[in-house]
C-alpha cells in the first residue's frame, strides 16, 4: 500500500461532497461578509450580515457541531442583528445611499483589515501548528463538551458580552428619546 490511499480514504485532490460544500458556504459567506462592510445602504449592510452570520451556521453543521449552529443562528442572527436593525430604525438611519457610510479613509480602512486578517491567520496557524483532534473521543461541538467549556471557562466574557448587548440596546433608546425631545424643542420654537 506505499503511496496509494486506503478502500474510501480520500486525498487532497479528492475532496467529499461535504468538502466542497464547505468550501463553496465559505467562499459565499466571505462574498457576504465583504459586502457588508462595502455597501453604502446601513440596512442592506445589516441584512448581507445576516447572510454572513448564517453562512457560518452552516459552516458549523458541516463540521457536526449542530448546538454551536443553532446558537450562532439563535444569538447572533435571531437577537444581534434584530438589535442592529433595532438600533437603526430606532435612531432614524437613511434607508437608501447614505454619504455619512463613507468617511473617505478606505486605502487606511483596507491597510488596517489587511494587517489585521495576516495577524489574525499568523497566531491561529501559531496556535494549532502542533495540535491533533482526537476523532476517537467525544465529538468536539457536541452539547456536553460544549457546555462544559463554556460554562467551566467563559462565563465570564459571556455575561460582560450579555451587559455589552444591553447597554448598547439603552444607549439606542437614549439616542432615540433625546433626539425626540431636541425636535419637540425646535417645533414649539417655531
Amino acid at each position: 500500500m506505499s503511496g496509494t490511499l486506503a478502500a474510501g480514504a480520500h486525498g487532497f485532490l479528492s475532496p467529499t461532497g461535504i468538502e466542497i460544500a464547505f468550501l463553496l458556504v465559505g467562499l459565499v459567506t466571505l462574498g457576504a461578509a465583504v459586502l457588508t462592510v462595502t455597501t453604502r445602504q446601513l440596512v442592506h449592510a445589516a441584512l448581507w450580515l445576516v447572510v454572513a452570520l448564517g453562512g457560518l451556521a452552516v459552516e458549523y453543521l458541516l463540521l457536526t457541531a449542530e448546538f454551536i449552529a443553532w446558537v450562532q443562528v439563535l444569538i447572533y442572527v435571531g437577537s444581534v442583528v434584530v438589535l442592529l436593525l433595532f438600533g437603526l430604525m430606532l435612531t432614524k438611519a437613511p434607508i437608501g445611499r447614505s454619504p455619512d457610510a463613507d468617511s473617505g479613509n478606505r486605502p487606511v480602512a483596507l491597510a488596517v483589515a489587511g494587517a489585521a486578517a495576516i495577524a489574525l491567520v499568523w497566531v491561529v496557524l501559531d496556535a494549532f501548528r502542533s495540535t491533533w483532534i482526537g476523532v476517537h473521543g467525544q465529538v468536539q461541538g457536541s452539547t456536553k463538551v460544549t457546555g462544559e467549556v463554556l460554562f467551566r471557562h467563559w462565563v465570564l466574557p459571556f455575561e460582560a458580552l450579555s451587559v455589552l448587548l444591553l447597554a448598547a440596546l439603552v444607549g439606542a433608546i437614549v439616542l432615540s428619546r433625546k433626539r425626540r425631545a431636541d425636535e419637540r424643542a425646535d417645533e414649539e420654537e417655531r
